[in-house]
Formats: C-alpha cells, structure tokens, sequence
C-alpha cells in the first residue's frame, strides 16, 4: 500500500486501533474484538509480547491496514514492514526511521508534542505527525498549531476518548488513535473481550459524521 493510499484509507476511517498490552494470550482476541467493532486500521505496539507475528497474522486479512507502534530503530521498521506493517508509528522523531519507512515505502507517523517537533517531522518526510501525549488542554492545542501549519496532518493519540474526539476533529485532527479508551487493561486482563467489543462500537460512533476541520 503506497503512503497516499493509505493516507486516503485513513482520513476516511478516522480512527486507529492501537493496542498496548503485556499479556501475549490476550493479544489477539483483543485486537479482533476491536475488528467487530468495526476498526479496519489498528495498531500493535512493539511492545507487545509477539508483535512481529500478530502484524503478520492480521496483515493477512482483508479489509484492514495495519500498522507498528512503537518503532524506535530502522531494524525495527525494516521487520515490521516485512511482516506486512503498511504504516509506521514511533512515540519520538528520529529522522533515520523516517528516512527508512521512505525507503520501505510506507507511511510514517512519528511521536510529537510542540509545533516545532511537528515541523520537524513534516520536513523529514512524514506524511503524519503523531501528537503524543496529547496534552491537557485537548483540542485547542491542535486548532493553534494548525492556525500557522495548515499543511500538517495531526493524528491526536494518548488522551483521546468519546467524549473529546469530535472536538479534536472540528480542530483539524486528520484522524484520531484510541488506545486505553478502547482496550481496558483491567478487561484484557479479565478476558472481557465483549466490553472492548462493545466500547469500540461506541468510539466509531462518536467519530462518525462530525466534521474534520471548522
């Protein structure tokens, strides 16, 4: 999938599924409630226990892009692309993996938090800037750095939820990643996969029909 396809793709699905878990048994059954709540874009992070083989096991389904979070070296982009990660997420901006998801020829979505990391981000070729953690202020933050920066793509991340994700869209988020919002840790530990389910559910609905930018 070439980086504006999937740029394409995910402007209109608006939200990812990211995933973040230690427990290796978990982490399938979590994802794939996610899936039936109607994600197509999700999210392991490398630092779940079998990331490697789960992007490989879901690359393979239809219908779904996914992606690597987490990404901190270019051995790292190198295998998760190779095991079917058709986009790159990393929580800081280091210009060596975005040169390398380039040279993979997928889309980047490096970690930032002020304008000038953003800017930095964007001149090095990534195609989303990731906003992590997204800060207490919430969505005014993103509508001030777009004022200046209308050509970003911010993609709000830590600290998105029901309640405030059609506020980061009226502000000019590009898409939004559900993390702790969609996968409970108390209920991947409980294997109450039918709330993560349920909760995804909700999510998407909060997004859907909202305007992107005011």
């Amino acid at each position: 999938m070439h980086p504006d396809e999937f740029l394409r793709f995910f402007e209109t699905r608006r939200a990812s599924a990211i995933l973040r878990t230690p427990i290796a048994d978990a982490a399938k059954p979590a994802m794939e409630a996610a899936l039936r709540g109607g994600f197509e874009v999700i999210e392991f992070t490398l630092t779940t226990p079998g990331a490697f083989e789960l992007i490989a096991e879901f690359s393979r389904r239809p219908g779904i892009v996914v992606g690597a979070g987490t990404v901190l070296t270019t051995d790292e982009a190198t295998r998760a692309v190779e095991a079917g990660a058709r986009f790159i997420v990393s929580p800081v901006v280091d210009e060596a993996v975005i040169d390398k998801a380039k040279t993979l020829g997928v889309a980047m979505m490096p970690g930032t938090h002020t304008p000038t990391e953003m800017l930095r981000a964007h001149r090095a070729g990534a195609q989303l800037q990731k906003l992590f953690p997204a800060p207490g202020i919430g969505a005014p933050y993103v509508k001030a750095c777009m004022g200046p920066m209308p050509f970003l793509r911010i993609v709000p991340t830590a600290g998105v939820d029901a309640a405030n994700a059609a506020a980061y869209f009226a502000a000019g988020a590009f898409a939004i990643g559900f993390v702790a919002p969609l996968f409970d840790a108390d209920e991947i530990a409980a294997g109450r996969f039918d709330l993560i389910e349920q909760r995804a559910r909700t999510l998407l609905e909060a997004v859907a029909g909202v305007p992107t930018a005011v």
